[in-house]
């Protein structure tokens, strides 16, 4: 897969979050805290698994912390980050 932006990873994070959710994309604004979208306990690990598979990442082995996901900028910044190491 080609190294996509932040701003690419934030769209899709966006549109998988909004289908998560039941919710239009345009609601899912890239600086709402991420519970305050209402995404509980089971729509997080969906996210998970969705960074994952998408982006070819072993979570557990990175180094991303509370903060990377507070919000969907912050989670996309830091998942662009993760992908361009070698």
């Amino acid at each position: 897969m080609a190294t996509l932006s932040a701003k690419e990873i934030e769209e899709k994070l966006t549109a998988e979050i909004a289908t998560i959710m039941s919710r239009a994309p345009a609601d899912i604004g890239p600086d709402v805290p991420l519970h305050a979208l209402g995404i509980d306990s089971m729509s997080f690990v969906e996210i998970l698994v969705f960074i994952e598979k998408t982006f070819n990442l072993r979570l557990i082995e990175t180094g991303l912390t509370r903060e990377d996901f507070q919000t969907v900028r912050a989670l996309a910044a830091c998942i662009a980050r993760e992908c361009s190491r070698p």
